[in-house]
């Protein structure tokens, strides 16, 4: 079962080109500092403005810096059935672990259109797959109905939810078998999550805060609250401000912070805002990341 903090990476890029050595090392860095999993070229990984070609090298890369040390579940999802069996497949010939596939957007499908979708990636690959519900993105939600539909096929083990209705954890996790995982796609209510029965996030901010992000979920699995809580009230200023733009623009700068990569993202989106810089500065800040008086240097575990 997948759990815990799975960072969804973000993709360095230098001048137009993804820097191949940044993610090499940002991967590496996401291992030694107690990452339950990774996930490449999802919605954070900047996924829609990726060629196949930089899929697969992502893909690639990935698996070989990880070396089986933790899960690898690579983003193959479009709003087109053929290309996601397309992508999934590739995936699986990189050595990944599992599909993370988003629910098909823009498409608007129905609920039998979208059980139609999963089932026909299930039959054609051979891959578990997590689906990813995240309506604000994709103007379709899957309902509860057709999550436990899906359970039932087996190799689609779990969900990525990023909708504030933590409930639904709940209403899942006590239908489905018990191999199928309920992540949390909203840093800010990971502990809400958990609380509602899900096994961990795949999250924005362990870009930035692996450790912070992995010791949070190892410290409920260990059922010591007052380190939970701690960690919680710590990290919620960098969950709030990651967002203040459209991601992954503030994750981004704030890796740049950190010395992590370069600050820069594809059209069409652009950089954060120097508004959205001090919020997100100050929030680094008020988190720990970066010390009162630094700017532009990585932080003591990084």
């Amino acid at each position: 079962m997948f759990h815990g903090s799975i960072p969804a990476l973000i993709t360095p890029f230098q001048n137009g080109e993804i820097d191949m050595k940044a993610f090499a090392d940002f991967v590496e860095w996401q291992v030694q500092s107690g990452s339950h999993g990774v996930v490449p070229c999802g919605t954070t990984g900047e996924s829609p403005v990726l060629d196949d070609e930089e899929y697969q090298s992502i893909f690639a890369m990935t698996v070989s810096v990880v070396k089986g040390r933790i899960p690898v579940i690579a983003g193959t999802g479009s709003n087109c059935t053929r290309k996601t069996i397309k992508m999934t497949k590739i995936a699986k010939e990189c050595g990944v672990d599992a599909a993370l596939i988003v629910v098909p957007y823009y498409n608007r499908p129905t609920q039998d259109g979208l059980y139609a979708h999963y089932k026909a990636i299930h039959d054609a690959t051979d891959l578990p797959i997590i689906i990813y519900n995240v309506p604000s993105r994709c103007g379709t939600e899957i309902a509860v109905e057709t999550i436990l539909k899906c359970a039932e096929l087996p190799r689609i083990v779990g969900l990525k939810d990023a909708t504030s209705d933590t409930s639904r954890a709940t209403q899942i996790k006590s239908v489905v078998k018990s191999n199928f995982c309920v992540l949390s796609g909203e840093d800010a209510l990971a502990g809400a999550f958990l609380a509602q029965g899900a096994d961990g996030c795949i999250s924005v901010t362990a870009n930035i805060a692996p450790k912070e992000c992995s010791d949070f979920q190892n410290a409920w699995q260990a059922k010591n609250m007052e380190q939970f809580m701690a960690i919680q009230s710590q990290l919620m200023p960098i969950h709030k401000a990651l967002f203040i733009e459209s991601s992954p623009a503030p994750v981004k700068y704030a890796a740049s912070v950190l010395g992590l990569c370069r600050d820069e993202v594809r059209l069409p989106l652009v950089p954060a805002s120097p508004k959205a810089r001090e919020v997100v500065l100050e929030a680094m800040r008020q988190s720990g990341l970066i010390k009162q008086t630094e700017h532009g240097k990585r932080h003591a575990h990084g």
